[in-house]
């Protein structure tokens, strides 16, 4: 509790307090109340019991332990790129994705009441957004500090109370700390979109008849001449459609890289059946983390959901 900035104690001491009153209806997100995994957590799970934590790894244990049901985690942003701790910590969890979620990110500049743009040199936040707002604040001589979580960084302004000292997060965050929105929308690209997984310690077979589905899994390709090809060659073959390839090495091995991958479809599809043996039998290792519907913001981009209206 004493790694939250004061002002945010005591509302996660609260949260806390009722999510673990009722696990059942518990949902834990990474981040201080107000961040933007709490906004996808309240639009994911509306009568959910969110539940903050700090790193993504409690988030992970709060839902293995069954302290939580459910957890939403971002796993990737459309300018940001990948949350990188994330393709490490599922692969060596035991959960599963259940579901998917898109949240359309707009960034406010929070600063203590009455302080002005000028006043500010510094902008603390998560990597993740800073990287999203990082021309805007060099264009203006605001110099960005990491932070644990963006909800966190405005906590922490409302604790030091320094008025050079800004963070970039969710209006939402500023009206929960008391801080002034200095500027709203201050992303460097438009349309930024973060994806949520849904994670949960049984998988769930979703019905097919409800929409497109999408499945998620992990491979390991063998260190040989065009293995990535010969492993992917069924999904071509059987009309599979990959959306998503994302290669990474672990444990400073340079010898056969790891892939998340995913792909419309279900493993009870007969074509993605043959697709994946295929990709199992050119692969050290296959582990397929969930078959879940495709958000509807997948079909229907414009359907984005704005924070601003969360």
């Amino acid at each position: 509790m004493q790694i939250y900035p004061a002002p945010a104690r005591e509302l996660v001491a609260r949260m806390t307090n009722e999510a673990e009153a009722r696990p059942q209806n518990a949902v834990a997100f990474q981040g201080a109340p107000g961040a933007y995994s709490h906004l996808a957590t309240k639009q994911v799970f509306p009568d959910g019991l969110a539940l903050p934590c700090f790193s993504f790894d409690e988030a992970f244990e709060a839902v293995e332990s069954g302290r939580a049901d459910r957890a939403v985690i971002p796993i990737e942003n459309s300018y940001a790129g990948r949350v990188a701790e994330i393709h490490f910590l599922l692969p060596a969890s035991n959960l599963h994705i259940v579901g998917e979620h898109f949240l359309r990110v707009r960034h406010s500049l929070l600063a203590l009441k009455g302080t002005s743009l000028a006043d500010i040199r510094r902008a603390a936040s998560h990597p993740q957004a800073l990287s999203q707002t990082r021309k805007w604040c060099s264009e203006r001589g605001i110099n960005q500090v990491p932070y644990a979580d963006t909800a966190g960084a405005a906590a922490l302004v409302c604790e030091r109370q320094e008025r050079d000292l800004a963070a970039v997060a969710s209006s939402f965050a500023g009206q929960i700390y008391g801080l002034d929105i200095l500027k709203e929308g201050i992303e460097d690209v438009e349309h930024n979109t973060t994806r949520f997984v849904v994670l949960a310690r049984e998988p769930v077979k979703p019905d097919a008849a409800s929409g497109p589905l999408m499945t998620t899994i992990f491979f390991e390709v063998r260190n040989v001449p065009a293995a990535l090809f010969k492993a992917l060659g069924g999904f071509a073959t059987n009309g599979v459609n990959i959306t998503k390839l994302e290669s990474y090495q672990q444990q400073g091995t340079f010898t056969a890289s790891e892939f998340f991958a995913d792909f419309e479809g279900s493993p009870d599809d007969p074509a993605v059946q043959l697709a994946l043996e295929e990709l199992e039998f050119h692969s050290k290792r296959l582990r397929i983390f969930g078959t879940y519907p495709q958000a509807l913001t997948r079909l229907h981009p414009d359907a984005l959901e704005d924070t601003a209206n969360a």
